[in-house]
């Protein structure tokens, strides 16, 4: 998996659910921990996801993701990729079954 990919399925992911932990978060998309970590914090360092700790929360380690501006126009952008890429794969696949057809 590309590493565009990885970004989009936890932004896509964190806009779903924001008060997600890291664990059920690297669980959903087959990651693990580690690299989920390393995941927000990339996103976090470019400035596309903002992380905040629940005050209220007895478990200090409870975080909020969210969404910047910057992050929600990326994930539009990665969005769009990914539709023009399934677009492709399947034009070629229909292609590719209209030739056995023929066959």
């Amino acid at each position: 998996m590309s590493r565009d990919q990885d970004h989009f399925d936890v932004l896509r992911n964190i806009q779903k659910k924001r008060d997600v932990s890291q664990r059920v978060l690297a669980n959903s998309l087959g990651f693990s921990l580690g690299k989920l970590n390393y995941i927000i914090s990339e996103l976090k360092k470019k400035g596309l996801v903002k992380v905040e700790n629940f005050i209220k929360n007895k478990r200090k380690g409870k975080y909020i993701y969210i969404l910047t501006p910057s992050g929600l126009s990326q994930k539009t952008k990665l969005t769009i990729n990914f539709m023009k890429r399934k677009m492709k794969e399947y034009d070629e696949l229909k292609s590719e079954l209209d030739e056995l057809k023929k066959k």
